[in-house]
């Protein structure tokens, strides 16, 4: 059995918003309330549930859960989704007998359609009966798109002689390049935490992770991060000490979460590590990472299991980045294949064989003596990505 924070309920229901015989509806509710952190996307396009959501933690950064739906985004539906959008919320609050502002709402799924408010009154009545059971994994399961696996991490630390807890899911395959990946992430911890604080955690740790994968470029207009602590552990983290321990265990989830958002890439096959250093700033080796990441010809490449070098050196070439092209070195892994302007000489193709089979490679590209740095995590292209994204609506 997962090793659930204290204090929080997990349920999934079958609402048949867009799946037909599947849990499309998932929700998270603390017993008491909790501190939210959050960062939304950056997408001008925001979903209804991006913007009702920042209205309710404009408010108060105190909530009790999230309700989150899959197949439907609630995204570019104008007043109107924004009106379902509290409308569910209320239909939701009244059946568990809490406030309607005390709910995040989340959504994920095709961009335009607007809900059928039937089939949300018509599981809203059943939603306090599903709580009896604690089962993070079928919520998981729910909230899932183009996913293949259900997505979750979980950790745990002793403060004051106490166990605290921090349990993670996320959903995201296609439409992954975070700018905050489609993805939505939920956190459950049960420390006490301060809320300010709470959310500069969360900043920093979604900097470290979401924010540092890609599979295809694509920002969504409904990614969304939202991490609860609810104090039910009765340990309340007030210490430099606890605070950096709870950090580091709250950025290891993270950082689980979104390598495993990569590794289910839509027709995903490999995991590739862009680790950029030596740049002028951390802003120019970003570039490059995200240059070679979103790379369509370094990530068929990757998929061919070809050490197509020249690929990489080209996107770092192009990423407007500064640096001396004289000074780059490029390694896949231990094995040095470009340095000083030019090709390693040898039998490269023959020596990077059995890097390229394996499921996680490794880049490094080094511009120089400077202090910049960027790592970033993306997948290969393969054909299966172009067949499910043709025929994503249908």
């Amino acid at each position: 059995m997962l090793p659930v924070p204290k204090g929080y309920k997990f349920a999934s229901f079958a609402a048949g918003f867009k799946y037909s015989g599947r849990d499309d509806l998932a929700l998270i509710l603390s017993d008491t309330p909790a501190a939210a952190a959050s960062v939304f996307t950056k997408n001008k396009f925001q979903a209804a549930p991006v913007t009702v959501g920042k209205e309710i933690l404009a408010e108060s950064r105190i909530v009790r859960g999230a309700i989150i739906n899959s197949g439907m985004a609630n995204a570019c539906t104008g007043a109107e989704g924004i009106a379902d959008c509290r409308e569910s919320l209320e239909l939701a609050a009244k059946a568990l007998g809490i406030n309607a502002r005390d709910l995040l709402p989340s959504s994920t799924g095709v961009i335009g359609p607007r809900f059928n408010m039937d089939k949300w009154r018509a599981v809203a009545s059943r939603l306090a009966d599903g709580l009896n059971a604690v089962d993070p994994v079928k919520a998981a399961k729910a909230i899932m798109t183009t996913d293949k696996f259900p997505k979750l991490a979980w950790g745990e630390i002793k403060c004051a002689g106490k166990t605290v807890r921090i349990l993670g899911m996320c959903k995201g395959a296609g439409m992954i390049s975070p700018d905050m990946a489609t993805m939505l992430g939920f956190i459950t911890c049960d420390a006490g935490v301060e809320p300010a604080w709470w959310q500069e955690a969360l900043r920093r740790c979604v900097d470290k992770s979401f924010n540092a994968i890609t599979v295809d470029g694509d920002t969504s207009t409904n990614d969304t991060v939202i991490a609860f602590a609810n104090g039910a552990s009765e340990v309340t983290v007030d210490n430099d000490e606890h605070r950096t321990a709870l950090e580091a265990l709250l950025l290891d989830v993270c950082q689980q979460l979104s390598y495993m958002i990569v590794q289910d890439a839509e027709g995903g096959t490999k995991v590739m590590t862009i680790d950029v250093c030596g740049a002028a700033s951390d802003a120019d080796a970003e570039l490059i990472v995200r240059a070679v990441g979103n790379s369509p010809l370094v990530k068929t490449a990757l998929f061919g299991e070809d050490p197509n070098w020249g690929r990489i050196v080209a996107a770092a070439g192009r990423s407007g980045a500064e640096f001396d092209p004289e000074k780059l070195t490029l390694s896949f892994g231990k094995i040095i294949v470009f340095e000083k302007g030019k090709p390693v000489q040898g039998d490269l193709d023959a020596l990077l064989e059995p890097v390229m089979r394996k499921q996680d490679i490794d880049i490094f590209i080094t511009l120089g003596d400077g202090e910049g740095h960027s790592v970033l995590k993306a997948s290969d292209l393969t054909r299966e990505y172009i067949s499910i994204n043709a025929d994503y609506r249908s």
